[in-house]
C-alpha cells in the first residue's frame, strides 16, 4: 500500500506535465533496456508535450465544469517517431487521469494492429505502471485497461470502416478525460471524424490526429485550413528530425523530385496537389466488396489469371482470375519455388479454360520460362516497362488505373481484406510530365506498408485486352481473312 500510495502521488505531480511524465515513466539511458542509449524524446515530440502542458494549465478542469477540448493535428513526413508519441499520449492520460476512456483508429487494421497498437505494447512493457493495466492486441479484443476497473478505465483500438462509427459516439468521461486518436488521419472516413465531433462534450477531452497529408481535401486537411483556429497544429520535415533516414529521404528526392507529391506528402509533410494521393477510394473498394453479380453479366467476357510473384520473405505469391467484371482470388502461396508455382498456375489454366495468363518479370521469369517449355503460353508483364496510355509512367501504373476505371463500371471482388487493404492503400502522384506515378513497391515497404502482393495479383489480369479464345475462333470462321479477323479482334478487345 506505501509503494501504491508513493507511485500515486509521484503520478499526481504530472498532472499538467506531459513531457515530465515521459521523461519519469520510462528507463531512458537505462543500462540493459532498449532505451539504453536515448536520453528521451526528439525535440519535435518534446515541443508536442510542452504544447500539450501549457493547454492543459490554461484549461484548468477541476472535474465538474467540461473543459474546451484540446484538438492537435501533426502532418509530417515519414519515420519521426509519430507511433511513440501516440503511445506516450494514451499512457499519460490513461496514468494521470483514473477513469478516462480513449479510442485509438488507424487507416487500416494492418496499421491499427502492427504499428499503432504494437507501439503501445513496447512503450507499456517499460512504463512503471505497467503492473495497473492488462495490454490485449487480438482480434476483436485490442484494449489497454485498468486492472481495477477495466470497464470504465481504458483505451480501445477500433477499426475505422464506417460501419464501427458508432463505438466512437460519446465516451461519457464527465469527471475525467475522454480522448480519441486517429493514426494516418487522412484516410479516416468523415463518418468517423463526424461522431468523434460529438464524443467531446463532457470531462477534459482531447484529440489527437497524426499522418502523412496525403489527401488535400476532407477533415484532416481542413485541420490546416478552414479550421485551423480550432486545432493546434504541426507540420514537420522529416529531414529536420534527429535519428531519420537521410540517405534514403536524399534517393527518393532523387527519385520523384523535391516538389512532386512523393515528397511533399512523404518527407515533407506538406499536403499533395493533386486531389489525392490515395489511388482508389474505401468507398469504391466497398461497393465493390462481395459484390454479388449474375452469371450473363460476365460470362461472356474472356477469363484471365494475374499471378504476382513474391519478392522477398514475408511476401506472398497471389494468383487473381477476372473475367468481365467479375474477380476471384484462386491461391496464395509462401515460399513455394517458381518450378512449383509454375505447375499451380498450369492446373488454374486447365481447371478453369483461361484465355490468358499475365505473370509479373520481377521474379516471375523463372516461371514464364517453365510453362512455356510445357508449351504454354503465358504473357510475361514488366512493371516497369512502357505504358501505351501517356497518363501513365508505366506498366503497372497503367494497370492499376485500368482496374481502378474497372471499379468504377461495376467490378466485383472477393470479400479479402488483404485485397481490400492493398486497394485502399496504394498511392501516387505526378512526375514533370504530369503522368501518374504510383508509390513503389520497394518504397512501400520501407516505409512500414505492406508489399501489395493481392492487389497486383489483381491489377495483372488488366494488362492487355484479351479476347476469348471461341471468340477469335468463330471470327476466324466467319471471315478468313486476317486483315478482318484482326480488325474484329482490335474491335472487341477495346469494348
Amino acid at each position: 500500500m506505501n509503494a501504491m500510495q508513493e507511485l500515486a502521488e509521484d503520478l499526481a505531480r504530472f498532472w499538467d506535465d506531459p513531457f515530465g511524465y515521459v521523461m519519469w515513466a520510462f528507463p531512458w539511458g537505462e543500462k540493459g533496456t532498449v532505451l539504453e542509449y536515448e536520453s528521451g524524446p526528439r525535440e519535435w515530440q518534446r515541443q508536442f508535450l510542452l504544447r500539450w502542458g501549457e493547454a492543459i494549465r490554461q484549461r484548468g478542469f477541476k472535474g465538474k465544469v467540461p473543459a474546451p477540448p484540446y484538438m492537435c493535428a501533426t502532418a509530417s513526413g515519414h519515420g519521426i517517431g509519430k507511433s511513440a508519441l501516440t503511445a506516450w499520449c494514451i499512457k499519460f492520460i490513461l496514468d494521470t487521469r483514473p477513469f478516462s476512456k480513449g479510442v485509438v483508429t488507424a487507416n487500416t487494421g494492418d496499421q491499427l494492429k502492427t504499428k499503432t497498437w504494437g507501439e503501445l505494447q513496447k512503450w507499456h512493457s517499460l512504463s512503471v505502471t505497467q503492473d495497473l493495466f492488462e495490454y490485449h492486441n487480438t482480434k476483436g479484443n485490442m484494449n489497454l485497461s485498468n486492472k481495477s476497473n477495466p470497464e470504465i478505465w481504458r483505451c480501445d483500438a477500433m477499426t475505422c470502416r464506417e460501419e464501427n462509427a458508432e463505438a466512437f459516439a460519446g465516451l461519457h468521461a464527465a469527471n475525467a478525460s475522454p480522448f480519441y486518436i486517429f493514426d494516418e488521419a487522412s484516410a479516416i472516413p468523415e463518418k468517423i471524424w463526424e461522431v468523434a465531433h460529438g464524443g467531446l462534450t463532457d470531462g477534459e477531452p482531447f484529440w489527437f490526429c497524426f499522418g502523412n497529408p496525403t489527401r488535400s481535401s476532407g477533415s484532416f486537411r481542413w485541420c490546416f485550413g478552414k479550421n485551423r483556429h480550432r486545432w493546434s497544429t504541426a507540420q514537420i520535415d522529416s529531414r529536420d528530425v534527429e535519428g531519420t533516414n537521410k540517405e534514403l529521404f536524399a534517393e527518393w528526392v532523387e527519385d520523384y523530385g523535391e516538389d512532386s507529391d512523393f515528397v511533399r506528402v512523404r518527407i515533407r509533410g506538406l499536403f499533395p496537389r493533386a486531389a489525392s494521393c490515395q489511388l482508389i477510394s474505401e468507398d469504391l473498394v466497398d461497393a465493390a466488396w462481395g459484390k454479388h453479380l449474375r452469371k450473363d453479366e460476365y460470362s461472356f467476357a474472356a477469363r484471365v489469371l494475374g499471378l504476382d510473384v513474391a519478392r522477398y520473405g514475408d511476401d506472398k505469391s497471389t494468383l487473381y482470375l477476372r473475367q468481365g467484371l467479375a474477380a476471384w482470388k484462386i491461391n496464395e502461396w509462401r515460399g513455394v519455388d517458381l518450378m512449383t508455382l509454375a505447375g499451380m498456375v498450369m492446373q488454374a489454366e486447365d481447371k478453369y479454360h483461361t484465355d490468358a495468363t499475365f505473370i509479373d518479370l520481377g521474379m516471375g521469369a523463372g516461371v514464364v520460362d517453365r510453362m512455356r517449355q510445357s508449351g504454354r503460353e503465358p504473357i510475361g508483364v514488366h512493371f516497369g516497362g512502357g505504358s501505351t496510355d501517356r497518363q501513365c509512367l508505366n506498366k503497372r501504373s497503367q494497370m492499376w488505373c485500368n482496374m481502378k476505371k474497372w471499379l468504377e463500371s461495376g467490378g466485383a471482388i472477393p470479400q479479402d481484406i488483404e485485397l481490400r487493404e492493398d486497394l485502399v492503400s496504394q498511392e501516387y502522384g505526378f512526375n514533370a510530365k504530369d503522368q501518374i506515378v504510383l508509390m513503389k513497391k520497394e518504397d512501400m515497404k520501407k516505409i512500414g506498408l505492406a508489399s501489395p502482393d493481392d492487389g497486383d495479383g489483381l491489377a495483372l489480369t488488366f494488362a492487355e485486352p484479351v479476347v476469348p479464345k471461341t471468340r477469335i475462333q468463330t471470327l476466324r470462321e466467319q471471315y478468313g481473312e486476317e486483315d478482318r479477323v484482326q480488325t474484329e479482334y482490335d474491335v472487341l478487345a477495346m469494348s
